[in-house]
């Protein structure tokens, strides 16, 4: 199941104005030119932000995530024609032979029980074509990035155009290495209403990843540093054997 802030349709609504700032994705992007990819899986699309960037790009792309409400707002915006999007997980791909794969942000991490990673990973395996890369990122848990995850770093009011303002914050539920636990709230002014949504995220070490990997059909390329946060994240490029 998506989390609320993923799945709920007032929250999907807000979701990319509260996360302007997407300059994480172009890491992404010129690894989609790196490669020459022209069809890519986007796992985990959400409101398509990087599959629309891919679309304008003339890629060929197809857009997953299980959360109705993004895939939705996904739809609805200019270009959204171009994307073939499917609501449900990676298990529910039709054949494809994709040259890239990706798990952009927190996809990888946010898929937190160990069969559905597995099982994720098999997915995108069969999605590509011999010779195809699956990319996506995953935080350093030796930088314990949840220390940073409170009120008094997070919070604040944002102005969003036919929503009026809306306050926001993150506070930490429990930490319980490798899972942890957080929530996101939310307050319209509008109306007053008070919405929240809880995330769990799993915290890989780097010989696992790279284990699983292997142990699916995946030849480990590289472990490359994620632009926008230098030092804090593993971004793995592998390629299916």
């Amino acid at each position: 199941m998506a989390d609320d802030c993923f799945g709920h349709p007032r929250l999907a609504a807000i979701y990319d104005p509260l996360d302007p700032d997407r300059g994480d994705l172009d890491a992404y992007l010129r690894m989609a030119e790196e490669f020459g990819a022209r069809r890519v899986l986007d796992i985990g699309c959400g409101t398509g932000v990087f599959a629309l960037l891919l679309a304008d790009r003339g890629i060929d792309v197809v857009g997953v995530d299980p959360a109705r409400a993004s895939i939705d707002v996904a739809r609805t915006k200019p270009g959204g024609e171009r994307v073939r999007w499917i609501c449900g997980d990676a298990t529910a791909l039709p054949p494809l032979r994709a040259d890239l794969a990706t798990m952009t942000a927190n996809v990888a991490q946010a898929i937190a029980d160990p069969d559905t990673w597995h099982t994720t990973l098999r997915a995108a395996h069969e999605a590509l074509r011999p010779g195809g890369h699956l990319v996506f990122e995953t935080r350093d848990p030796a930088r314990r990035a949840w220390e940073e995850w409170n009120r008094e770093n997070s919070y604040r009011v944002t102005e969003i155009p036919g929503v009026g303002s809306v306050e926001s914050w993150v506070r930490l539920i429990d930490v319980s290495p490798p899972l942890v636990t957080f929530r996101w709230t939310y307050v319209f002014a509008v109306d007053g209403q008070v919405l929240t949504s809880d995330s769990t995220l799993r915290f890989r070490e780097r010989d696992e990843i790279g284990a699983d990997l292997a142990a699916h059909g995946y030849e480990a390329l590289d472990v490359r540093d994620a632009p926008d946060r230098p030092g804090r994240e593993f971004v793995f490029v592998a390629r299916r054997a």
